[in-house]
């Protein structure tokens, strides 16, 4: 049965600013629902009816609806509580409240290997994030050691991640004279704004740091890049009001993105590994 699992003390998280405005600003727009079907298509390879999978950094629930929609039970995390209250709404609207639990966790507490619930949830046959979360962790080595002990070998683990080389992002904003932006993803720990003026700060480690700092207990099985040629989120009004435009530069990402130089030459890049 779906249940909500919240810490004793609840902690006021910057994405909680998002929450309400989340769908509208990003959700909804068509570049992002490319995006995300992009994605699906790999969670619907990789993932099957009956399989319990851990999504860490949930936000407001469209993966985790989308997978129990497809058979597959979800326990979806966030560090936002009211990323989680929005998703479990969500799940109730679309009646599959049953398959997903939903918990309040915080990716950078994964050091103490502890889950906000017992461990007969344990293990997990697989385990996804999309669209950054683990972009918000400046090592994510300790992240990889705790999946290792959630999950079982042979299980998939389905990433995306900001890549460090967006050249959609360098060329606006050289284009616009701001260089510091242009490159922003090579500096650590740069802030990134989530909404009402709330910021967090995020790092972009490249496919070569991710797959090493996994190495110990994964093997990377497959990786493409999303948007290599469709620009990133804040810019998609730039194409989503050319309807022509963005199916012909959809198909191009589509094509190129497991190839390289896509695959390092992205606003995201999508890595499936294996549990050793």
């Amino acid at each position: 049965m779906g249940q909500t699992l919240a810490p004793t003390h609840a902690v006021a998280h910057p994405f909680d600013a998002a929450a309400d405005s989340y769908d509208s600003d990003f959700t909804g727009t068509q570049l992002a629902r490319w995006l995300r079907e992009t994605v699906w298509s790999v969670l619907g390879d990789t993932f099957a009816p009956g399989d319990h999978v851990l999504e860490l950094g949930c936000g407001t629930g469209e993966d985790a609806v989308w997978l129990a929609q497809h058979g597959v039970r979800v326990t979806a995390t966030d560090a936002s509580l009211a990323m989680l209250d929005t998703a479990q709404r969500k799940a109730m609207a679309a009646g599959v409240s049953e398959l997903i639990d939903f918990a309040a966790f915080d990716l950078a507490a994964a050091a103490s290997d502890r889950l906000p619930f017992t461990d007969h949830r344990l293990p997990f046959t697989g385990a996804f994030s999309n669209f950054g979360p683990l972009n918000c962790l400046p090592d994510r080595r300790p992240l990889a050691a705790a999946l290792a002990h959630w999950l079982r070998p042979g299980s998939k683990v389905v990433l995306v991640v900001m890549g460090p080389i967006c050249p959609w992002e360098i060329g606006w904003h050289l284009l616009h004279g701001q260089p510091g932006a242009a490159l922003r993803r090579f500096r650590g720990g740069v802030e990134a704004h989530v909404g009402d003026g709330a910021t967090i700060p995020v790092w972009y480690p490249s496919p070569r740091t991710l797959a090493h700092e996994f190495s110990h207990d994964f093997d990377v099985i497959g990786l493409r890049g999303i948007g290599s040629v469709l620009p990133p989120s804040y810019l998609s009004h730039l194409v989503d009001r050319q309807p022509n435009l963005f199916t012909r530069l959809a198909k191009m990402d589509e094509r190129i993105g497991p190839a390289w130089p896509a695959t390092w030459l992205n606003d995201h890049y999508l890595v499936v590994l294996e549990r050793k």
